[in-house]
């Protein structure tokens, strides 16, 4: 154990979700964590919980969008643990399940700049920092919604698409530095987001059906996205770079359809 002994990282959305689960998960493996949300009283238990458990965790209440205090928490992390060695850059939101012709142009923009700007913006001012020591390992979450059609309204689709690219072209523009760039792409996941369709599953007394178009018939939990997320910040992963890693119960391995039962 103790994969990341020695080392420190950032992880955004860590107040709920799969970023919480990476953050303890990261922590519990020797990291220290700078846990970053926008939500600051909720990353500041997440990073308390993590302490209590004997772990090193600090909390910063952050846009993961804005360029400014993506630079200052970004900072702070090295001001705090004195090096950068991870970061994932999990912020995101829904952007909605409003039907196409019926989007603005806000909901775009706002949906790219959480869920596509965020994690450019994260490579930009964390990679220097990581290239100057020759090594680092950055790790954005993208989505199986950036792979196939229907998994998720139009702009959060585009937008995780977006980190698809994002991490191919940013691992390949840093190459020699010895800092690598990938991305996990999960799929239905029980997470704050997503909140609303387990909670109406089980009113309808339908939670057998969730994630019943995946191999493995069911949802993943957080924890199973985040061990992927952790292999990539890992040295375990340390010829693993530009790719896109799907943790979606086989979901993504064929076009959906419903095995026909005997």
């Amino acid at each position: 154990m103790a994969r990341l002994q020695g080392r420190s990282a950032i992880v955004t959305g860590a107040a709920s979700g799969i970023g919480r689960a990476a953050a303890r998960m990261f922590a519990a493996e020797g990291a220290a964590v700078m846990a970053v949300d926008r939500d600051g009283d909720a990353v500041a238990r997440v990073a308390a919980d993590i302490t209590a458990q004997g772990g090193r965790a600090a909390a910063f209440a952050a846009d993961a969008g804005d360029d400014a205090q993506v630079q200052a928490f970004i900072a702070a992390a090295i001001a705090e643990f004195g090096t950068l060695d991870i970061v994932y850059a999990n912020a995101g939101i829904t952007g909605g399940l409003v039907p196409l012709f019926e989007q603005t142009v806000d909901q775009w923009q706002e949906t790219l700049r959480v869920n596509l700007i965020g994690p450019f913006l994260a490579i930009k001012h964390a990679a220097p920092q990581m290239v100057a020591r020759g090594r680092g390992s950055i790790v954005c979450t993208a989505s199986v919604a950036g792979l196939r059609a229907n998994a998720a309204g139009a702009p959060y689709s585009a937008s995780k698409a977006g980190v698809i690219s994002l991490v191919q072209t940013a691992a390949n523009a840093l190459t020699g530095t010895g800092v690598r760039v990938n991305a996990v792409c999960p799929g239905l996941i029980e997470t704050g987001m997503t909140k609303a369709i387990f909670d109406a599953a089980r009113a309808r007394g339908t939670t057998d059906r969730i994630g019943q178009l995946n191999p493995l018939e069911r949802a993943g939990a957080p924890e199973e996205v985040a061990a992927a997320a952790l292999f990539l910040a890992s040295d375990e992963a340390s010829y693993v770079n530009g790719q896109a890693i799907a943790v979606d119960g086989g979901l993504s391995s064929t076009l959906p359809f419903k095995q026909q039962r005997r």
